[in-house]
């Protein structure tokens, strides 16, 4: 399991976020802290499981996409996803009600060129890699038991 105690049926909230002309990561990186940090604080024991917060690092995968070989995205350093992990969709949504959320929340919004829209996903699968010596026996089994 990736994230530690994520029950199969908690829901994933998924901010995409484009930064204004003006604002760089390291405004980003204050406003997002603080938001996160409020969330641990208030909302640990109220249905937040956890989460992370990752930036365009600007590199396009040619062997994983299917649309042209671009090479470089055009918005590296300016986007990042705030994902986040639930028991509930109820809880979730309680927590962005909160006075202690909705300045913070807002303090990030004010970066957004794209405004916002929070998407929400069921897990269909989650797992971690194989030991190396667990990848070479199902290497093993798939060349003895694979059609």
């Amino acid at each position: 399991m990736l994230i530690s105690g994520f029950p199969s049926d908690g829901v994933i909230t998924v901010n995409r976020v484009i930064l204004k002309d003006g604002f760089d990561v390291d405004d980003l990186q204050e406003r997002v802290a603080l938001l996160c940090e409020n969330v641990k604080t208030f909302h640990s024991d109220t249905g937040f499981i956890g989460g992370f917060v990752c930036l365009n690092a600007g590199f396009i995968s040619n062997e994983g996409s299917t649309v042209g070989q671009a090479v470089e995205s055009p918005l590296k350093d300016r986007e990042a996803l705030i994902v986040t992990f639930w028991r509930s969709f109820a809880e979730h949504e309680a927590s962005h009600r909160s006075e202690t959320f909705q300045p913070l929340f807002k303090e990030v919004l004010a970066l957004c060129e794209n405004g916002n829209e929070e998407t929400g996903y069921n897990l269909l699968w989650q797992g971690a890699a194989y030991s190396a010596e667990d990848a070479a026996k199902a290497r093993a089994a798939k060349g003895q038991f694979a059609a």
